[in-house]
């Protein structure tokens, strides 16, 4: 059900909300249901405005705008990415959005989004390998265990059935804290000691990680024949992780091309090298994976419309559950055109009988 706001109060979730919102309905089925909210909107990839994301970037991280509007509701979502925040005990990801109705442009929801960014992020992850993956995947390795790792692990279980994860930090007790999250859950763990180790024998490898250079997380002879690789942690100029050797003898799949390549592992490459989108594989315009020895790799940087998905279908699931606060956002005059007599008609409520103004009703 649907929230219809009076006309002076838009809904807000909080990070309790939230919170509370996926234990509701279930980590497995909240990231099963977003899923198919971000396919089906990826599946009408054409109705929606697409632009790359608008950044403010500094030595110490990036503040990013990711709007985007299907004609009918309009999202954006504030989001930075500052790694050195762990340093000083904050999160290297925060955001908040917005979802607003085209026809007014009144905002329709508030959302904190740092929560729902994991979610989303490992969504679209798990969704691109339903897609692009070797079918009976069983195996992943997820090199970066921190904040987003076990939101991919559970994605992945949930949508493809994986079931064994191999995991590697350059901080063991990132890797500790993953394996602590996630034990009970089902999943055969193995806690590796590098890269090479964690590789072996997977269907699928999730980079992940944090600091902002360029770096070679996964190297060309870390690669076999039919491995699916989701590059998660390279989503900024300056920031990869994949070989360029690897590039090179993978089939690349992407969200939005304008932005993945400033942004994705493919900066390495020229701008003519091919890429496919992803929608397109989703509407059966494109192939994926065509055979078993194929090396699939979906450059992901994290893209607008996914948000707006993820807002999208919060905001259906708040009707019913009633998970929000209810904010004083907009000015609501008695005549629209007389904003200032709104000004007046408080002011009489806050005056004394001397005249003088109360700082408090």
């Amino acid at each position: 059900m649907t929230v219809e706001p009076k006309l002076n109060i838009v809904p807000f979730i909080s990070v309790d909300h939230m919170m509370k919102l996926v234990l509701t309905v279930g980590i497995d089925t909240f990231l099963t249901e977003l899923a198919a909210a971000i396919e089906e909107d990826f599946r009408r990839w054409p109705v929606f405005d697409k632009t790359p994301r608008v950044a403010s970037h500094s030595r110490e991280g990036v503040i990013e705008l990711m709007p985007t509007s299907d004609g009918t509701l309009y999202g954006f979502k504030y989001v930075n990415g500052h790694p050195k925040n762990t340093h000083d005990g904050r999160q290297t990801v925060t955001a908040f959005g917005v979802l607003s109705d085209v026809g007014n442009g009144y905002p329709l929801l508030l959302s904190e989004m740092t929560i729902l960014t994991a979610l989303r992020t490992a969504a679209t992850s798990a969704l691109a390998a339903k897609y692009l993956a070797r079918p009976n995947s069983r195996t992943m390795a997820i090199i970066g265990n921190g904040a987003q790792s076990e939101f991919q692990a559970r994605a992945f279980r949930s949508l493809l059935g994986i079931d064994e994860l191999r995991l590697f930090d350059i901080d063991p007790a990132a890797t500790r804290k993953c394996t602590r999250n996630l034990t009970g859950l089902g999943f055969t763990i193995v806690e590796c000691r590098s890269v090479a180790d964690a590789v072996e024998g997977a269907d699928i490898i999730t980079t992940v990680t944090a600091d902002k250079q360029y770096a070679t997380i996964l190297s060309d002879n870390h690669v076999g024949p039919g491995l699916h690789i989701n590059a998660v942690g390279g989503d900024c100029p300056g920031k990869t992780e994949i070989s360029k050797d690897v590039l090179l003898r993978s089939d690349i799949f992407v969200e939005y091309p304008p932005q993945t390549r400033i942004e994705g592992d493919i900066q390495q490459l020229p701008a003519s090298h091919p890429v496919t989108e992803l929608w397109q594989v989703m509407t059966g315009e494109a192939g994926g994976r065509i055979n078993e020895t194929q090396v699939t790799l979906f450059d992901s940087v994290g893209f607008a419309i996914e948000d707006f998905s993820a807002l999208r279908y919060v905001r259906d699931k708040i009707g019913d559950l009633g998970m929000f606060t209810e904010l004083d956002l907009l000015a609501d005059p008695d005549d629209p055109r007389d904003l200032y007599g709104m000004l007046l008609r408080c002011e009489k409520t806050l005056k004394r009988p001397d005249g003088s103004i109360c700082s408090w009703a």
